[in-house]
């Protein structure tokens, strides 16, 4: 294809992923009613419920606002060829293929992220705070962006400086080699991320001795659950939502509970919502997610592999020559519509895998103090009980609380 012909196919993906995005917020919108289902009306009390609705109009209205103004800069961009001006200018003043996608990219993701930060304090210190879940500080706020921009530059940089050198150093076949390193590095991150990852944001103390670490010390005996260590993770100093999860792989599991979720639930809900988490283990989600992720990483490198030196992707972008780190912004646009459906694949296979995980928490401790967690976690979340099933469809990795409910009962 010629250069004029695959900028237009850009801009036909481009509008046409925009407009499906939106409208699918639309409808999801459409589709909030006011009365509370049964199931969790002794949980919700009328006042809260339609907070909730506010809280979801409110979100899912300034998602419009935001998708909007990133839609006219990236549409911007690509029609005026603000991509090749930004690597013509960079061009002038470094030579180095490596140190020119370092920069290119750098500079276009310093760029996005400054002008977001508008809407990123919006959403943070308006939106989340007239609701209540705020607990993010202007100190926080701004330590992490600069430990977000540290830990970009280290990990990202050093990924895309090694898919770079392969790409110069061995051709067409880079993709075999970068998807070992790729395959490497998630599992990395699986084993290390709670150790070496989590502390610099979060502070994790471990679970002091008492009913709560007791009971998950029993039940982990009790499945058979290679329980190393639990910790409470500080999740309240930005927002009151509550999670949990492990990490690792192999005989040493980390559990991470956040201090939100202990301050809120009883010891079954806390203990159910870890028989959930070891599920996944015991159903091998964790390892299947892992060849799953990783094959698509393969597929997708193969693919660059048969355009990452065609010249007229470079030039559709405004470029005056063949340059890598287009090539990549421009692969990563035209890739979207099969990186789209391979994601509504992982989806469904993740919503099966929460029913599987629900399921064991059921056969193995309690399923009615799973669902009274899950009611609980959706009304302090605000939680949308009736999103769109085409919503759902796309969107959700987990299925709906109703029918996590329902499956339960």
């Amino acid at each position: 294809m010629q250069p004029q012909s695959i900028l237009i196919l850009i801009l036909i993906i481009s509008i046409v992923s925009y407009v499906f995005d939106q409208l699918l917020d639309l409808i999801n919108l459409k589709s909030q009613r006011k009365d509370i289902p049964k199931e969790i009306e002794s949980f919700y009390e009328k006042e809260k419920y339609l907070k909730a609705l506010a809280y979801n109009s409110e979100r899912t209205k300034f998602s419009f606002l935001t998708s909007a103004f990133s839609f006219l800069i990236s549409g911007s961009m690509l029609l005026f060829g603000g991509f090749g001006w930004v690597d013509s200018l960079l061009r002038s003043y470094i030579e180095n293929q490596i140190l020119l996608a370092l920069a290119f990219f750098g500079v276009l993701m310093l760029v996005s992220d400054i002008i977001t930060i508008p809407f990123q304090w919006y959403g943070i210190f308006v939106i989340e705070e007239k609701y209540g879940f705020n607990k993010t500080t202007i100190k926080t706020f701004i330590t992490d962006k600069l430990k977000g921009y540290a830990l970009g530059a280290i990990v990202g940089g050093g990924l895309l400086s090694l898919l770079i050198y392969f790409v110069l150093a061995i051709g067409p076949f880079f993709w075999i080699w970068f998807s070992i390193i790729a395959a490497v590095f998630i599992l990395f991150i699986n084993m290390f991320y709670t150790s070496l990852i989590l502390p610099l944001f979060n502070k994790l103390t471990p679970l002091p001795d008492g009913e709560l670490k007791k009971r998950i010390e029993d039940f982990s005996r009790k499945v058979n659950f290679p329980l190393d260590n639990i910790f409470i993770i500080d999740g309240s100093k930005r927002s009151k939502k509550a999670n949990a999860f492990f990490s690792g792989i192999g005989r040493k599991k980390k559990i991470v509970l956040y201090d939100t979720l202990i301050a809120n639930h009883t010891t079954d809900e806390l203990v159910a919502v870890l028989a959930h988490e070891v599920g996944h283990f015991k159903k091998k989600h964790i390892i299947w997610g892992y060849v799953l992720s990783v094959s698509q990483i393969v597929f997708t490198l193969f693919v660059l592999s048969l355009m990452i030196f065609n010249e007229n992707l470079s030039l559709a972008l405004g470029g005056s020559q063949l340059a890598i780190h287009l090539n990549l912004l421009a692969f990563g646009i035209l890739f979207s519509p099969i990186s789209g459906v391979t994601g509504l694949l992982m989806n469904m296979y993740s919503r099966k895998n929460e029913f599987e995980a629900d399921a064991y928490a059921k056969e193995t401790f309690d399923g009615s103090a799973l669902m009274n967690a899950l009611k609980r976690l959706s009304v302090d979340s605000l939680s949308n009980l009736y999103p769109h099933p085409w919503y759902v469809f796309f969107h959700y990795s987990h299925p709906p609380l109703l029918k996590r409910l329902e499956a339960l009962s």
